[in-house]
């Protein structure tokens, strides 16, 4: 398993820009706590969902440079960026193009018109777009009410409706549109732009590709629209033929319940896979002061070799739904009762209950804001088998920004836990023993060959306590905890 520390951030998290960012990084404090940065995609031209509706893959110059990128990289650094492989935006130039030309647009297939792919499937409705059959869509996971659309205005006056599985916001007395629109991945010039985004990324020096959304991406008439099969793996495959090209190792980002499986599947199929199970399980352990849980799934992830990249916060929010199947359903309502209960938000789609798979709060106040229960869960974290990233708003010891979420109002539960820090925050946060604290037990997991390719893993439990052993020839480290009394001693 690769020992390296990944950093993850927005552009402007830290002081306001990654220049501030960067600087930060060189400093002596940090020297060898990272060996990787996760920059989210606000570093890029966008304009809805922060970063995650792009418009272009060029750099966001309200934000970042390439020197400032090359800065980062100076450190040792290696980056790792998304791909959203299932939308781009409305503003972007290929949806200009259509907005302006039409059906004369070269575009004009590049995203998904509605009635054009449900085109004998359905009934037209009075409002210009088909109504599917029933039998055709009740598989289908749709992320807002209605049908997933956006009537967009041609120039012959004339409106389509375009497949919208994301953000959309019509203003200006729908003069204006904002969204993601879904790309059609059977139209050429859409593989074109993806080698193109690939390549890109490649220059910026990017090594680990974070693919966002991207099993929405594959859709066939009377196909789930979520991790269709085959259609998720034909196209991943697909992808990963034009990554190599740039040496880039691809990561995934699937959320599903531990029962479906889906992570071993990627493993299987020699993909990292995100560890969305650990956030929700640490928090368990420490709720219920027992460890069996972790160390099964630990023994479960070094057993069977799963390459995954790990976290406490992030940010989305918590996934605790993903633990079904894992845990019995009372106890993962009990978790999110916990997280709600200490000032966290759950958001369920469309008034369904139990749909939405996460839970909005900063891990540090889904932990009580408890400084001992934080350092342990870090302690834990850096021990377990994967590759760890680290929210930066965890490790400065954020708390739930409630301002945050009543001035983004509707829709704003995420940014309980998107605070920005400013470069003197983080000046007086670095000196505080939590903070101190953990950015010692992230260089040693950075630095410690004990852990390095080759290693050896061991973990046990007895009722409260557990234990974690990692050897590597005559390297060793060694995590011994209490999930009762949350005391915990590391020895090399």
């Amino acid at each position: 398993m690769a020992c390296n520390v990944i950093l993850n951030a927005y552009p402007d998290s830290i002081g306001g820009t990654l220049q501030d960012i960067a600087d930060i990084l060189n400093r002596e404090e940090f020297k060898g706590v990272f060996s990787t940065f996760y920059i989210l995609p606000s570093l890029f031209v966008s304009d809805l969902d922060r970063g995650f509706s792009i418009i272009s893959y060029d750099l966001n110059p309200e934000l970042a440079t390439k020197e400032a990128l090359n800065m980062i990289k100076d450190t040792g650094m290696t980056l790792k960026l998304d791909f959203v492989l299932n939308h781009l935006s409305i503003q972007s130039k290929q949806f200009q193009d259509i907005l302006k030309n039409g059906q004369l647009s070269k575009y004009k297939d590049f995203f998904i018109n509605w009635n054009t792919f449900w085109a004998g499937h359905g009934s037209m409705t009075k409002d210009g777009y088909i109504q599917p059959n029933t039998d055709l869509i009740k598989d289908m996971f749709f992320r807002k009410p209605g049908l997933p659309i956006l009537m967009v205005p041609m120039p012959d006056g004339t409106k389509i409706p375009y497949w919208n599985t994301f953000y959309q916001e019509v203003v200006d007395e729908g003069r204006q549109y904002l969204g993601q629109m879904d790309l059609n991945i059977n139209s050429p010039l859409v593989w074109e732009y993806y080698d193109e985004v690939l390549h890109t990324l490649a220059d910026y020096g990017a090594k680990i590709i974070r693919l966002d959304a991207f099993a929405y991406a594959p859709k066939e008439v009377g196909a789930k629209n979520f991790l269709n099969e085959p259609g998720t793996w034909e196209l991943l495959e697909k992808v990963q033929e034009m990554a190599d090209k740039y040496r880039l190792q691809l990561l995934p980002e699937i959320h599903a319940s531990y029962d479906e499986k889906t992570y071993r599947t990627l493993s299987e199929k020699g993909y990292m896979t995100y560890d969305f199970f650990l956030p929700g399980l640490i928090i368990d352990a420490l709720e219920n002061k027992s460890g069996n849980m972790l160390v099964s799934w630990a023994v479960e992830l070094w057993q069977n070799q799963i390459q995954t990249v790990n976290m406490l916060g992030c940010h989305d929010g918590i996934p605790l739904l993903d633990l079904k199947g894992m845990l019995p359903d009372e106890r993962i309502q009990q978790l999110i009762d916990v997280v709600v209960k200490r000032g966290g938000y759950v958001k369920n789609l469309h008034g369904k209950k139990n749909i939405y798979y996460q839970v909005n709060a900063t891990y540090y106040s889904a932990l009580g804001e408890d400084e001992k229960k934080m350092l342990l869960a870090r302690a834990i974290q850096m021990f377990m088998p994967g590759t760890p990233q680290v929210w930066y708003l965890d490790l400065f010891a954020g708390k739930n920004d409630y301002e945050a979420v009543r001035r983004s109002g509707e829709g704003g539960h995420k940014e309980i836990n998107r605070t920005n820090l400013s470069i003197a925050e983080i000046t007086k946060r670095i000196k505080l023993p939590i903070v101190q604290k953990q950015i010692e037990l992230l260089r040693m997991r950075n630095n410690c060959k004990a852990f390095a390719d080759g290693a050896d893993f061991k973990v046990k439990c007895e009722k409260s306590k557990i234990w974690f052993l990692w050897t590597n020839g005559k390297e060793s480290a060694k995590l011994e905890a209490d999930l009762k009394t949350l005391e915990y001693k590391i020895s090399f």
